[in-house]
């Protein structure tokens, strides 16, 4: 031990005489961080993890390459080793304090650059420091073994520059080090995940960024740990004093072997892309956390205020400051800035009743219905036309919870999902209509997933509280028994009674989707907290009117839905196809089959069936206003996944409809965004342009206030604080 301990004395004292040393280890990294900060305008948010960590792992390439791989060389190449040859020292001793040498050089400018980040560029002091230090550790000790390995197989300093080159500059352009993997083609990032560099950089990045501890990065830990002992152990075995012992050029191979732990990672990577979505995450996190300015702008808040022209700053997701009049200089902010003349900023428009796993329109084949595919690609469509969230009301429940938590985690983009289902109903009932005509092993599957048909009360309650073991958003009842075109079986009300009863005791709110004033009536008595559809059939009286609006239900039209069963009954459903944003996000082979069913000879009965529905559009727009007139707060749903209410843009057409029938653009507005969250019971989040709000927007050009399909000109979307790239939204892997 005490030959350890001297010689790696001895390293420090060396290596605190010589200059060159001292720049390359302090001043170099420091060089690259500013330039690096400058480049990526760190001062403005979001980017200085990225760059702490970029230049992190240049440093520890570096020593480990550089200031232990080629110096060993060197002291070979010069004899100098050969002077300890003849000392009482084996090799352990001198490859063991080089790696520890570099170690306790390196710390202490981590540790500086990390308190550069805090203090310059407003970074948080990490909340893992240990976990970030022993990562840091770990990256040092298992580069300097690789430089070490390196220096062991090579017969010259020729070799060994040409060797390390080769490793070094794929593991510095590919992992992260200098070029974000989130930018990189899909191909190089998986080729990434064979580099010991790009499990080091995703470690540090994720403690720093997401507060990961070292155990959750554990994986990558392993193999940088394994790397340093299987490197050390190879290094003393092949330790050679004098620059005149070779070794045959097979023995480069040993550098393979040093690194099989990563190629056990990156095999395994390949197949999960555990790490490339990771990759995604961290660069939606560093987007997320940019600092900008939007001035000048016309700003619905969202509860009916309109600030004429003022302006929203936004720093790490959310919105830093309200200014109701000029906002202040951008430069004193370290704000990018978003020029609003002429323009109108809003909270993200809201749908809260979407069916995800209906398309919209007539697919041609099942693949071309595949909800696999379908489902992450009508998210994307509603965040591309403005709609940051949306409320699914009866899709399969682990379908829909996969995407939510894609969405959640930042893996995918797309608007926020909430789920509100599955759709309770009875034996019969409407929503069960659907799978009658699926083989019954996968009626079976089907019904699990998407509908719940309690045979008593207990049972429903029972039901409701599994749901809530299930992290749904809400529960949504079937009371309609349908018109002489097409009759259901109607709910017990008793069992409506304690599907609400139980939905209270959770703090689930229940919807309940009706079709007549005396299905409003029956699940008021039950406790709805909102009305869907409401009726087509006839006038809903104004004391059911006054009931709602004195206990707060939320009422949800819907005319879209009725809008499209019209147009489609009529044959006038071009319109609805040809509406700029429609073309713009619906999938071309759907609009295209949509196009060819409706002239095809199979629509004329599928029109005929409509017509006998006996859905009354005027009577729908009739009920929405008396619900107006009365106080009741109004939501917006579409019913998208009927055909022709396609997803994504159909809440526009939704407000639109809403003008038509008499309605202020401004209570359209706001049922699209603040009633719409508060039903959603995220108000405390989204819905509203506020300090200290969640900066999820829409920035679009004109005045919808003056012409509501002015909704319909789209700018910018922000989500969490993301300006979103929107036509990458449809490129996502």
């Amino acid at each position: 031990m005490k030959a350890y301990v001297t010689q790696t004395l001895i390293n420090l004292k060396l290596t605190y005489r010589d200059k060159t040393v001292l720049f390359f280890n302090f001043v170099f990294p420091l060089l690259f961080f500013f330039v690096f900060g400058g480049l990526y305008k760190a001062e403005r948010g979001g980017a200085i993890v990225q760059v702490l960590t970029m230049v992190l792992t240049i440093g520890i390439l570096a020593t480990g390459f550089f200031g232990a791989g080629i110096r060993a060389v060197q002291d070979r190449e010069l004899g100098i080793l050969r002077r300890f040859k003849v000392a009482p020292i084996s090799a352990g001793p001198i490859l063991i304090s080089s790696i520890v040498t570099g170690l306790v050089n390196y710390l202490p400018v981590s540790l500086l650059m990390v308190a550069l980040s805090h203090f310059l560029y407003g970074m948080p002091f990490p909340r893992r420091w240990l976990s970030l230090l022993i990562f840091i550790a770990l990256g040092v000790v298992a580069f300097r073994a690789i430089g070490l390995i390196i220096a062991s197989v090579v017969n010259s300093a020729q070799e060994s520059q040409i060797l390390i080159q080769l490793i070094y500059f794929p593991m510095l352009m590919l992992s992260g080090a200098t070029i974000p993997i989130g930018f990189l083609p899909g191909w190089l990032q998986t080729v990434s995940q064979f580099l010991p560099s790009t499990h080091l950089i995703a470690g540090m990045q994720a403690i720093l960024s997401r507060d990961e501890t070292f155990w959750q990065n554990i994986w990558g830990a392993a193999g940088l740990g394994f790397t340093a002992a299987l490197a050390t152990f190879i290094s003393m075995k092949l330790f050679r004093w004098e620059k005149e012992e070779k070794l045959p050029t097979s023995s480069k191979l040993w550098i393979v072997g040093a690194l099989a732990p990563f190629i056990f990672l990156g095999v395994y990577q390949a197949r999960t892309h555990d790490n490339v979505t990771k990759a995604k995450m961290l660069v939606r996190d560093q987007r997320r956390n940019r600092t900008f300015l939007i001035r000048d702008v016309r700003i619905f808040t969202g509860d009916g205020t309109v600030i004429e022209a003022g302006g929203v700053l936004v720093k790490a997701g959310r919105i830093e400051q309200l200014y109701t009049q000029s906002a202040p200089d951008p430069k004193g902010l370290n704000a990018d800035v978003i020029e609003g003349a002429g323009k109108t900023l809003m909270p993200g428009l809201i749908d809260v009743h979407v069916h995800l796993a209906a398309p919209g329109g007539f697919p041609e084949s099942a693949k071309d219905a595949d909800i696999q595919k379908a489902i992450p690609r009508e998210l994307a469509a509603y965040l591309y036309s403005g709609v940051t969230a949306v409320r699914s009301v009866g899709d399969p429940l682990d379908e829909a919870k996969k995407w939510r938590q894609a969405i959640n985690a930042g893996a995918r983009q797309g608007a926020e999902l909430f789920l509100c289902g599955p759709m309770f109903t009875t034996a019969g009932g409407h929503g069960t209509e659907y799978f009658k005509a699926l083989p019954d092993n996968i009626r079976k599957m089907a019904e699990a997933q998407t509908v719940r048909l309690p045979k008593s009360a207990d049972e429903a309650r029972a039901m409701v509280a599994a749901l809530k073991g299930e992290d749904v958003n809400g529960i949504k009842a079937i009371l309609e028994a349908g018109t002489s075109g097409m009759l259901f079986n109607r709910m017990d009300t008793g069992i409506l009674r304690a599907i609400g009863e139980e939905a209270r005791a959770r703090k689930l709110p229940m919807a309940v989707h009706t079709g007549d004033a005396k299905d409003v009536a029956d699940a008021l008595d039950a406790g709805a907290d909102g009305i869907e559809h409401g009726s087509t059939r006839d006038a809903i009286p104004l004391a059911l009117f006054a009931r709602m609006q004195e206990r707060g239900v939320m009422y949800d039209p819907t005319l879209s839905v009725f809008d499209a069963v019209s147009a489609l009954s009529a044959g006038r459903a071009d319109a609805l196809l040809d509406r700029t944003l429609v073309q713009q996000v619906g999938p071309a082979a759907l609009l295209a089959s949509t196009r060819r069913f409706l002239v095809s000879p199979q629509a004329a009965p599928m029109r005929a069936g409509l017509k006998e529905l006996g859905m009354d559009a005027a009577t729908a727009r009739q009920n929405l206003l008396l619900a107006w007139k009365a106080g009741v707060p109004l939501v917006t749903g579409s019913d998208a996944g009927n055909p022709l209410v396609w997803h994504g843009p159909t809440v526009h057409r939704e407000m639109q409809l809403w003008v038509e029938a008499g309605i202020p653009a401004e209570v359209a507005l706001q049922a699209a965004t603040y009633n719409a969250a508060r039903l959603l019971r995220a108000d405390d989040r989204i819905g509203l342009i506020r300090k200290g709000r969640e900066a999820t927007m829409l920035l679009i050009n004109g005045n919808p206030l003056k012409d509501i399909k002015m909704t319909e000109n789209v700018l910018s979307v922000f989500f969490k604080g993301e300006r979103i790239d929107r036509p990458d939204l449809f490129d996502q892997e």
